[in-house]
């Protein structure tokens, strides 16, 4: 087998150093022949400059179903039949039980996830007074995913408590339109701004899987690392009965792990973490994430998909020697 002509080691020196890679760079990690090799070193960058701890979130479904936005891969459109669950905004006991039982499990971050283009500044008001309840009632980091808001609503969440918003840019700009066009890009790079003159950090990542190739996944990351965001989450497609992705071949998991080390090591200071679809993956598969650039999870019940137990990922991080 025939070894790139790059030097691995010096590219992993450099990016611990403060480096970054280029563009063909990211090309050739992208089909370096030894995977092991790859991922360990996205390992190497990982440990280097991440914490020890894993990073852990966990979400609040708080408003699902009826989405104007036409997002293809998506349960809670409302443009496809998929027997999504709908609800409107959750009471605040509900919320509440949520964020007690995350707490206790030793969970760090909690969001509450709305379905829908935006909210109401009447529906913001009703989630504000949550947050502000949750920060007495609770010591969570709090974080919001409420669409694409305005920055005076942005303004309204962080003076209610939250310190982190998420807003996916889902895909690369070139892909995006073949897989929503509801909004764009610039919508959500606007939402993003806001966020971020309200002194929120910022969580953005993406879904992979949904027939994009890898090079599409390299432009991904690499408009990611422009973002500049704090956190990376990455989703696996889980084609769902319904939407027009149902039909979408999955990816292997050699090909998840492949993408997750070459995102570390193009998003080197990012953190970077296991979101929606892990549950396909098998034990071995996650591992080899954890010990190949991943330092985040999203723990506990998804928006629409089933999650892995706590107990479970706490023996998963055990394993691969993260803290938890």
């Amino acid at each position: 087998m025939n070894t790139p002509d790059i030097d691995l080691n010096e590219i992993t020196s450099r990016l611990i150093n403060g480096g970054r890679i280029s563009r063909p760079e990211a090309d050739i990690l992208a089909v370096w022949p030894d995977l092991d090799e790859l991922c360990d070193a996205a390992d190497r960058v990982c440990r280097a400059l991440q914490p020890a701890l894993i990073d852990s979130c966990s979400i609040v479904n708080a408003r699902s179903g009826r989405c104007s936005e036409n997002c293809r891969w998506c349960a809670q459109s409302a443009h496809f039949n998929t027997g999504c669950t709908e609800y409107p905004n959750l009471p605040y006991e509900k919320v509440l039980e949520a964020a007690r039982h995350n707490e206790r499990e030793g969970i760090r971050r909690l969001s509450l996830v709305t379905s829908g283009r935006t909210v109401s500044d009447r529906d913001l008001e009703y989630f504000c007074e949550q947050y502000r309840r949750l920060s007495t009632d609770t010591s969570l980091y709090l974080c919001a995913s409420m669409g694409l808001l305005g920055k005076e609503q942005m303004q309204r969440l962080a003076d209610a408590g939250v310190r982190r918003y998420h807003c996916n840019m889902e895909t690369s700009e070139k892909m995006f339109g073949t897989l929503c066009t509801t909004h764009t890009p610039a919508d959500k790079h606007l939402t993003i701004r806001h966020a971020r003159e309200c002194g929120m950090e910022i969580c953005s990542g993406g879904i992979i899987g949904m027939g994009e190739s890898m090079t599409d996944r390299i432009d991904f990351a690499f408009e990611l690392a422009r973002l500049d965001p704090d956190s990376v989450p990455v989703n696996i497609l889980c084609p769902i009965p319904g939407t027009p992705l149902e039909h979408t071949p999955l990816i292997s998991e050699e090909d998840v792990i492949r993408s997750a080390a070459v995102f570390r090591l193009i998003l080197p200071r990012q953190s970077i973490r296991f979101a929606g679809g892990r549950m396909r993956l098998s034990a071995e598969s996650m591992a080899r994430m954890l010990r190949g650039g991943v330092n985040g999870v999203l723990m506990g019940d998804m928006l629409t998909t089933v999650s892995h137990q706590i107990a479970d990922d706490r023996r998963l991080f055990k394993s691969t020697d993260w803290n938890f």
